[in-house]
């Protein structure tokens, strides 16, 4: 995953967007999304921060209970005969990016629950969206597993499931307030990220969606 990020985000930082007269000065994102098989996208998201970064994380929990995280520098992606260095926010002129944006939950699927939820389409027809979400709790290293019926009592936002990687070099650093409802991750000096959440909005890691549709439900 690490490669398949790298080549396109690579591409757009050699387009030096920075300096045209309408973006010069300002917070520059790029937005990525992995399509490249089916579910691709709900599994990228690590990959994405490990690429961006170039540290991975290691964890175990020490006698008392409590969870220890070791950062681990990671200089290079491999896959097959194709080497990639790590850290596209150490590449030159990468400073200029302020951070990359990525949604795991921005797929065609959100049309389909949004859209049914505002009115449209058959009533007759089901959804069932599950998955695995964020666990707030600060010992915790498992996600919460979850399961919603997608009907009158279920909410959804659009920018539900966005995950913003801020570039800790940035020129001009993103205003995390202009997306309030994100998950916004730095990282630190000691390589460990931390994660900054402005509300309590349901955050899903993963999740998928499953239409039912009866033989009838055209008539």
């Amino acid at each position: 995953m690490p490669i398949k990020f790298g080549g396109p985000l690579t591409a757009k930082l050699r387009k030096r967007y920075w300096t045209l007269p309408h973006v010069a000065g300002k917070p520059l994102l790029f937005a990525i999304q992995d399509f490249h098989a089916p579910q691709s996208m709900v599994l990228a998201s690590s990959g994405l921060g490990i690429y961006l970064y170039g540290y991975d994380h290691d964890w175990h929990y020490d006698a008392e209970g409590q969870l220890i995280i070791e950062p681990r520098r990671v200089t290079e992606h491999r896959w097959g005969e194709k080497g990639i260095p790590s850290g596209f926010f150490d590449q030159p002129e990468a400073e200029n990016v302020s951070a990359v944006l990525f949604n795991n939950s921005a797929t065609v699927s959100k049309f389909n629950r949004m859209g049914f939820v505002a009115g449209f389409g058959s009533r007759r027809v089901q959804m069932i969206r599950n998955g695995f979400a964020l666990n707030p709790a600060p010992n915790a290293a498992a996600p919460i597993p979850f399961g919603h019926n997608v009907d009158e009592n279920y909410w959804e936002t659009w920018s539900e499931g966005l995950d913003i990687f801020h570039n800790p070099r940035a020129l001009h650093p993103l205003d995390p307030r202009h997306f309030p409802t994100a998950l916004h991750h730095t990282l630190q000096a000691d390589g460990m990220v931390s994660t900054l959440r402005l509300t309590d909005e349901f955050h899903p890691l993963t999740s998928s969606t499953h239409i039912l549709v009866p033989d009838d439900a055209a008539r």
